[in-house]
């Protein structure tokens, strides 16, 4: 009897023990549960998991603002948080001690790269239990150790950045067209200004700025009458502006950086600029690539190649921590080294391109011109006139500038070496090639043409006209050396107007040109057809709705000192040189007869203005008239396409717009052999 109470009370006090934990869950579940919220960054959820003694310790705002502001700083994401499960003694240890002590292993995206790190988790069920009808729940015991080890100890987590230098775009020669160079900061130190007022308007006038922008400036609460205040950085180009500002008692300069376009305006299309970026720029970029007061390619190459040119910061997340004998200690917790950007090199070459630009300059008409070697492809100048100064985009500019610029009727912005134009007779080359290869021209087939004007009876009265009376019967050679619209129109309707619009199309047309720059393609009509008989007569000598770039056009003539390939262009250092881009669109043997008739062009025809002793020029003249409606007039924009004939290491495409009071297409022509004999 006693042997049976003895085991009845001895199964008593198993089951009551027993009782004593069995309502009490793992503590790796709320660990998971924790963990969780620690990698979803719910800091609010983890302050309720934390024990009562370490919320006495740091309260809930500081604990989610301390969080908040390194994970965001650090740019924190990707956190991974892992630890070896527990066996089942520890986890009845645990229980019995009411406490238990997990290492874990963290680890997290930053905008450093990779931050990992291990630590302890102490977990703890509270001293008394509110409830005794509920189960005891594990709780944190949290320190700042858990952000980072050492900041339990007042250790304090920094980041440095080392911002890149921006490549340079270069020529072919590596001569600079958008290069880092030193800048001048200038400023004033307010108790040095003499006559306040009649300073501030100078300044205001030479730094192209408001006198209003400048005394916001000055009455800013940390201003220091015997400070440097800094109004606006200008670079070493402005050299003239510099020294009229020194003159000024209050004003002073700082060296610093900058952007510099030593071509100014003669590349500014081409080069494009920076600026600051902008509020919409910055929530379009890709996350963390870029900072408020960053700067940002705007136009050109400077915007098309960002990427490559803007490099990588550096960043730097350093622990600081101090001994008790205030000794410091810094650790590396992880480092992103600085890649500067590159360098951009393209196959222009700047004196070519200045030397254009310079010609639209001073005989102050619009236009534009692309020059390209014929054989390796390389294009040597791509040129917009009217143009703006960069240089004054990059270091600021006002309102009222601005809106001066956006409303010249000259259109500087407009990048017309992009655009496309109508082409007029320097065309006839292409349809001449185009006729050849189909069969509807030959070299020696004439056609009798009287008169300056013809149409057909159904056409209504509209004619076309030409300028000239050739020989008759006219020839090939006579209609391009003469330029003998009739003669053009005539042999589009043999060629008919699928055979024409397919020639056109293997020569590029509806087509963008294979370089990495944006152009507009090149396009056949507004429907992208020829159906109408006036449109395909129209169209085979320049006129309809065809319209051209300049460099689509300086590309098409390389046909025909190719043996008929046009050569593909090359833009860039390491683009191929040489590679055909279109092939076959005319016969060797016409291609070298179309040679001889570009010569005789200059001799004999329409470009003898071209004429030269000093060197042999070939090409076409165009004039593309630009009307409202067939029987009324309008400008006359005028076409040159040149090269020199015994070398033909460059060949010029310049339209310039109206010419009508100037010569019309010998006007351009003159120009281009004056650069063409300048170049050689």
């Amino acid at each position: 009897m006693k042997k049976t109470l003895f085991v009845i009370g001895m199964l008593l006090i198993m089951f009551t023990i027993g009782c004593s934990n069995i309502n009490i869950e793992k503590p790796t579940t709320l660990l998971d549960d924790y963990i969780k919220k620690w990698e979803e960054t719910d800091f609010i959820t983890m302050y309720d998991m934390l024990t009562d003694e370490a919320k006495e310790t740091y309260n809930q705002e500081a604990f989610i603002d301390r969080y908040e502001k390194i994970y965001g700083d650090l740019e924190v994401k990707d956190v991974s948080i892992t630890y070896e499960e527990l066996d089942n003694k520890t986890i009845r240890n645990a229980k019995n001690d009411r406490e238990v002590t997990i290492p874990i292993q963290v680890k997290m995206e930053s905008v450093a790269g990779e931050i990992e790190f291990t630590n302890d988790v102490t977990l703890r069920l509270p001293k008394e239990e509110k409830d005794k009808d509920e189960s005891p729940a594990w709780l944190v015991q949290w320190d700042p150790g858990l952000i980072y080890p050492g900041m339990e100890s007042n250790g304090n987590i920094s980041i440095s950045t080392d911002y890149p230098k921006r490549g340079e775009i270069i020529d072919q020669n590596q001569m600079p067209l958008a290069l880092n160079d030193l800048a001048y900061e200038i400023g004033v130190v307010p108790n040095q200004f003499g006559d306040e007022e009649a300073e501030k308007e100078e300044i205001a006038r030479l730094l192209n700025i408001s006198v209003a922008s400048i005394d916001n400036v000055l009455d800013a609460d940390w201003v220091q009458p015997e400070h440097f205040i800094p109004l606006k950085t200008i670079p070493t180009t402005a050299e003239e502006t510099l020294n009229q500002l020194t003159l000024l008692p209050a004003v002073e300069t700082r060296d610093s950086s900058g952007r510099n376009y030593p071509s100014s305006e003669a590349s500014a299309h081409l080069t494009g600029y920076v600026g600051k970026i902008t509020s919409e720029e910055l929530e379009n970029a890709p996350e963390g690539i870029y900072k408020e007061n960053d700067l940002i390619g705007k136009a050109g190459l400077e915007k098309l190649y960002e990427e490559q040119l803007r490099g990588k910061k550096g960043v730097k997340v350093v622990m600081t921590t101090t001994s008790d004998d205030d000794v410091k200690e810094e650790v590396v917790l992880a480092e992103k080294p600085v890649k500067n950007g590159e360098h951009v090199q393209v196959s222009i070459d700047v004196n070519i391109q200045e030397l254009i630009y310079n010609t639209f300059k001073e005989k102050n008409v619009s236009g534009t011109a692309a020059a390209v070697h014929p054989t390796t492809g390389e294009v040597l100048a791509l040129v917009s006139s009217p143009s703006y100064d960069p240089n004054e985009l990059t270091y600021g500019i006002t309102q009222d500038r601005w809106d001066t610029l956006m409303d010249d009727p000259q259109q500087p912005f407009l990048n017309r070496f992009t655009s496309t134009y109508a082409p007029g007779s320097v065309i006839k080359p292409i349809t001449a090639a185009i006729g050849l290869t189909e069969g509807s021209i030959t070299h020696d087939e004439g056609l009798t043409i009287n008169g300056l004007k013809w149409g057909k009876e159904s056409w209504n009265n509209v004619k076309v006209t030409r300028v000239s009376t050739s020989n008759n019967p006219v020839n090939l050679r006579d209609a391009l050396v003469y330029s003998d619209n009739i003669y053009f129109a005539q042999k589009s309707l043999d060629i008919g107007h699928d055979k024409f619009v397919e020639g056109l199309k293997d020569f590029g047309f509806d087509t963008q040109i294979p370089i990495s720059f944006p152009f507009t393609a090149s396009q056949i009509s507004n429907s992208g057809d020829l159906n109408d008989e006036i449109l395909l007569a129209n169209s085979s000598y320049g006129q309809g709705e065809l319209e051209m770039s300049s460099l689509h056009l300086a590309l098409s003539y390389t046909a025909l000192l190719n043996g008929g390939d046009v050569v593909k262009p090359s833009f860039l250092k390491d683009d191929p040189k040489g590679e055909v881009w279109l092939e076959g669109l005319i016969s060797p043997e016409d291609a070298d007869i179309m040679q001889e008739y570009l010569r005789e062009v200059v001799t004999d025809g329409t470009a003898k203005v071209v004429q030269d002793d000093d060197l042999e020029i070939s090409g076409k003249t165009g004039t593309a008239e630009l009307k409202m409606s067939l029987d009324s007039s309008g400008q006359q924009n005028g076409w040159f396409v040149g090269y020199p004939t015994e070398d033909p290491d460059i060949l010029i495409a310049m339209m310039m717009e109206a010419t009508e009071g100037l010569g019309t297409s010998g006007f351009v022509a003159e120009n281009v052999k004056n650069i063409l004999i300048e170049i050689e």
